[in-house]
């Protein structure tokens, strides 16, 4: 606070500190002129209401002086008279830095613990787990969802969440994936034919004779990042297009325009803001949802479409 400010405040206190005090002294002891029935003189409704005039209640001149000791003590103890610190030196700055590091001590106690285990065998401790959850909810949500299910141009996390260490190392320095776009090689029709590929690999639904067709440029032009088999790469960035995850849309139009344009993602580095202790919590919980998804799908009785 600049020199100019600590005076003003302090005027400021000063004078509202001694109107109060003065205040108080004046309204216990003021004589209001009053008439031999006791009252001010003054009346209503025809002299039938008149004003009375009491002392004030003993309470209330306790309760006053009483705020006003509290004030002053609080003045001399604590920072509040412009510059002047108080007699205790207490800052809200100094509170703040004592309960982060308290807090930090804390959550140095739990990271001590859980640094002997890895990721996989974290995922089974529903402490660690639940710390893991709140720290996705507070960093990763916004994003990937609140359940990691993902959303349009973000990867759903349930899928891929699974491999402990390979998201521990994504968080922590961060991933860009590219997909070059392929529609001045492909030709148009190829891209379609490409399009349906993919979606079958997927068994969604496609034209068998475009997809038939879309195999062998697959192989051509696809298979160096995404596989034979299209189960992708995760070393590159590359999805996986055999299962039921989506980053930007399972429709042919959105597919067709992946191949054509291509696309670009960014998984900005953590490391600096959550550090690898929170961050292998995270990747505990997201492995442990990831399996709960995995047997929740698994667990869904496929329906008979035989004739």
């Amino acid at each position: 606070m600049t020199l100019f400010w600590s005076i003003y405040v302090g005027v400021l206190v000063t004078s509202n500190l001694a109107l109060a005090i003065f205040l108080y002294f004046y309204g216990t002891r003021v004589k209001i002129p009053i008439e031999g029935d006791g009252t001010t003189g003054h009346s209503w409704d025809n002299g039938h209401l008149r004003e009375s005039v009491r002392r004030l209640p003993r309470w209330w001149a306790v309760m006053s002086l009483t705020s006003i000791l509290v004030a002053i003590g609080y003045l001399v103890l604590f920072p509040g008279f412009g510059n002047y610190k108080g007699l205790l030196g207490w800052t809200s700055e100094k509170q703040v830095s004592e309960a982060r590091e308290e807090n930090a001590a804390r959550l140095e106690e739990l990271f001590e613990r859980y640094r002997k285990y890895p990721v996989d065998k974290l995922s089974d401790d529903a402490t660690a787990r639940q710390y893991g959850h709140r720290l996705f909810q507070d960093n990763c949500a916004a994003c990937h969802g609140a359940q990691a299910e993902g959303g349009h141009g973000f990867p759903a996390l349930t899928v891929n969440g699974d491999d402990g260490d390979y998201v521990v190392a994504t968080a922590l320095t961060g991933r860009t994936g590219v997909m070059p776009p392929w529609g001045q090689v492909l030709g148009e029709e190829g891209v379609k034919d490409v399009a349906n590929y993919v979606l079958s690999l997927s068994n969604e639904p496609h034209d068998a004779a475009s997809a038939t067709a879309g195999k062998p440029k697959f192989e051509q032009t696809c298979v160096a990042c995404h596989g034979a088999d299209g189960h992708g790469n995760k070393a590159l960035g590359a999805p996986n297009l055999a299962d039921q995850s989506w980053i930007y849309g399972k429709d042919l139009a959105t597919v067709e325009q992946t191949i054509r344009d291509g696309r670009s993602g960014h998984m900005p580095a953590w490391k600096d803001r959550l550090g690898e202790d929170q961050v292998r919590l995270i990747a505990a919980w997201l492995r442990h949802n990831a399996l709960e998804h995995r047997a929740s799908e698994d667990a869904v009785p496929v329906a008979d479409t035989r004739p």
